[in-house]
C-alpha cells in the first residue's frame, strides 16, 4: 500500500512538473530572421525564413521545444534554384512559407525580380532540395502559402494588388506545378495598407485566413477571417488585430507581425512571428523570429498571448518538453573543410573567391574588382548580427599589392551603407576604418600597421560599434567608434540586418587574404 501511495504520489509529481510554466526569451531566433514560417512532423518543429540577397537562399531550423532552435541546412543552395543576379540590396528571396505533408516538405517562396514565385520540395529538409517549381502568373504575387485539404486539393494563397490589394488564391496541381485557373481575390483584409503574409488553415471544419497588414513597420498588425468554405466569402473578426504592438510604442518588441500558426504534438498552440527590437525606434539588427502562445475562445477565434502584448521574457503553459541544443563554439578556425552553415555570400556561392584548401587552417579571400559598393557578388563571408550586445573578431594576414587593395573586418547593411575596419596601402601598410553612409565613403580613422598578422575587433552595443585591432601579438588599440544608428533600416532603409564577417576587394588578381579564425560571442545580451 505504501509503495502503490509512493508510486501514485511520484506521478503525480511529474505530471505537475510537466505542466509547470516554461520562461523563454524572444526572440526565438535572434537577428535577421524575417517572415518565419514553421511546420510540425510528430515531435519535431521545422522554420523557414527569409533571405533577400542572401546565398544559400531561406536557412532551414529545427527544434524540439518551439524555443531552442538550430540550423540544419538551407531550402536554396544552387544557383539554379536561386538567380539572384543585378538583384539590388533587399530584393531577391522574400517571405517563405513551409509546409510538410505525407513525408515531403515543401517550400513556396517569391524570387520578387527574377521569376516570381515558386516551390522546392524534399524528402529531407537538412538535405538537397528540388530544382525550383515556377508558378507562371501574368500578374505580380508574393508571400505564396499553401494549404493541404483533407480532400486531396491544395490551395496556393498570395498577396496581390500592392499597397492597397489583397489576398488572392488558387488551387494548385502538386503534381504537375500548375495552377488550375487564375488567382482570384478572396479577401482584402481590414482596411490596412499592404494585406500580405496570408495562411489559410482548416480547424474544426472551418477555413480560417490570417494575414498582417499595416505594413512591416512600426503600424504592422496581424488580423484574421474565417469562411465554411476556402474561397470564402470570409467573416472577420470583431476582436481585429489579433496581435499589433502599434500603440504600445514603450515596448521592446515592435513591428509585430507575419505570424504562421502550429499545434504542437501536446495538441498547444503557437504562432512564430517577425518582431524588431529598436533602439530610440531605429533597429539594425533585423527582424527577428518571436514564439506566441495561441488559444481559442469560445466563439471559435484564435486569441494571440491572452490578448496581452509580446514581452521579451515570456512565462507560458503548454510548451513541449525544453530541449535546448548545445552552444555553438565562439570561434571558428576553418579547419573542418566546410564553412558551417551560417556562413553567407553576396547573390551566389562566391565561387573561386574563396578557399579552405589553399593555405589548410585558413579561408583565403581572393578579392576582385567588384566591391561592396557594387550590386555583385565580391569576396564576401560573413554571418547575421544576432544579438545587441556582441563581438566580432578575425586574424587576418594580408599584404596589399595594389593601392586599391584592401581587406578585413566588416558590418554590411547594404551597398550604400556598411563599416569596414581594413588593412590597405602598399607603401604605407596601414589600418582603416571606413565609413559609407548613404552611399558616401570617408575614412573615419587610420593607422600605420607593421608588416605581420593583425586582430581586428568590433563590439557592438545598442546604439554604437567599438572599433580595435592588434599587430602581431600586441595589445588592443581602440581605432574609433561609430553609431549602430546609420545600419539601421530607418536609416539606410531595406528589409535585412547588418552582417558581420571578413572581405577583400578593390582589384582583380589581388594579393590573397588569408583569415586563420573568427570570433562571435554575446557577452551578457539578452
Amino acid at each position: 500500500m505504501k509503495r502503490l501511495v509512493g508510486s501514485i504520489a511520484l506521478a503525480m509529481a511529474v505530471s505537475v512538473a510537466a505542466a509547470a510554466p516554461v520562461t523563454y526569451k524572444n526572440p526565438v531566433v535572434p537577428g535577421f530572421h524575417a517572415d518565419p514560417s514553421v511546420c510540425r512532423v510528430g515531435k519535431d518543429y521545422y522554420l523557414a525564413t527569409s533571405s533577400f540577397e542572401y546565398f544559400p537562399g531561406v536557412p532551414i531550423f529545427h527544434s524540439r521545444d518551439l524555443v531552442h532552435w538550430r540550423q540544419i541546412g538551407h531550402a536554396l543552395t544552387r544557383e539554379s534554384q536561386l538567380p539572384l543576379k543585378g538583384q539590388r540590396a533587399s530584393r531577391g528571396i522574400f517571405a517563405p512559407t513551409l509546409r510538410c505533408h505525407e513525408g515531403s516538405f515543401y517550400l513556396i517562396t517569391t524570387n520578387i525580380e527574377n521569376g516570381g514565385n515558386f516551390y522546392v520540395h524534399t524528402k529531407d529538409p537538412a538535405g538537397e532540395w528540388s530544382e525550383p517549381v515556377w508558378l507562371k502568373e501574368a500578374t505580380f504575387g508574393m508571400d505564396p502559402s499553401l494549404l493541404f485539404d483533407d480532400d486531396g486539393k491544395v490551395y496556393y494563397t498570395r498577396h496581390g494588388g500592392g499597397e492597397r490589394g489583397g489576398v488572392y488564391q488558387a488551387e494548385l496541381d502538386m503534381k504537375t506545378g500548375k495552377l488550375l485557373g487564375e488567382a482570384r481575390l478572396i479577401w482584402p483584409g481590414t482596411g490596412g495598407v499592404w494585406p500580405e503574409g496570408p495562411h489559410l488553415y482548416k480547424h474544426e471544419g472551418m477555413y480560417y485566413l490570417m494575414i498582417s497588414e499595416g505594413g512591416t513597420s512600426y503600424e504592422h498588425s496581424i488580423t484574421v477571417a474565417r469562411s465554411s468554405s476556402p474561397w470564402g466569402p470570409f467573416e472577420a473578426y470583431s476582436g481585429n488585430p489579433i496581435l499589433t504592438h502599434r500603440n504600445h510604442p514603450e515596448l521592446p518588441l515592435q513591428a509585430t507581425g507575419h505570424g504562421d500558426l502550429v499545434q504542437a504534438d501536446n495538441g498547444s498552440w503557437w504562432m512564430v512571428l517577425l518582431g524588431i527590437r529598436p533602439h530610440e525606434r531605429q533597429h539594425h539588427i533585423g527582424r527577428e523570429t518571436l514564439l506566441a502562445p495561441v488559444s481559442w475562445n469560445a466563439q471559435g477565434w484564435p486569441v494571440v498571448n491572452g490578448n496581452k502584448p509580446l514581452g521579451t521574457t515570456m512565462t507560458v503553459d503548454g510548451l513541449p518538453k525544453q530541449a535546448p541544443w548545445p552552444a555553438e563554439p565562439v570561434r571558428t578556425d576553418f579547419n573542418k573543410g566546410k564553412l558551417a552553415l551560417h556562413w553567407t555570400h553576396l547573390r551566389d556561392g562566391a565561387e573561386g573567391q574563396w578557399t579552405l584548401s589553399e593555405r589548410p587552417g585558413y579561408l583565403r579571400l581572393k578579392g576582385s574588382a567588384e566591391t561592396l559598393e557594387d550590386i555583385a557578388s565580391p569576396a564576401f563571408v560573413a554571418r547575421r548580427q544576432q544579438h545587441l550586445r556582441m563581438r566580432a573578431a578575425t586574424q587576418l594576414e594580408f599584404t596589399p599589392a595594389g593601392e586599391q587593395q584592401a581587406a578585413g573586418l566588416v558590418l554590411r547593411q547594404n551597398e550604400e551603407n556598411h563599416y569596414a575596419l581594413r588593412v590597405t596601402g602598399v607603401a604605407r601598410r596601414r589600418i582603416e576604418l571606413l565609413q559609407r553612409v548613404k552611399g558616401k565613403t570617408s575614412i573615419a580613422a587610420s593607422a600605420p600597421l607593421p608588416a605581420g598578422p593583425v586582430r581586428l575587433q568590433v563590439e557592438a552595443f545598442p546604439d554604437r560599434y567599438e572599433f580595435s585591432y592588434a599587430a602581431g601579438k600586441g595589445a588592443m588599440k581602440a581605432v574609433g567608434t561609430l553609431p549602430t544608428r546609420a545600419l539601421s533600416s530607418e536609416s539606410a532603409g531595406g528589409f535585412t540586418g547588418v552582417f558581420v564577417g571578413m572581405y577583400a576587394a578593390g582589384e582583380n588578381n589581388m594579393a590573397p587574404a588569408d583569415f586563420a579564425w573568427f570570433d562571435y560571442e554575446a557577452p551578457g545580451d539578452k
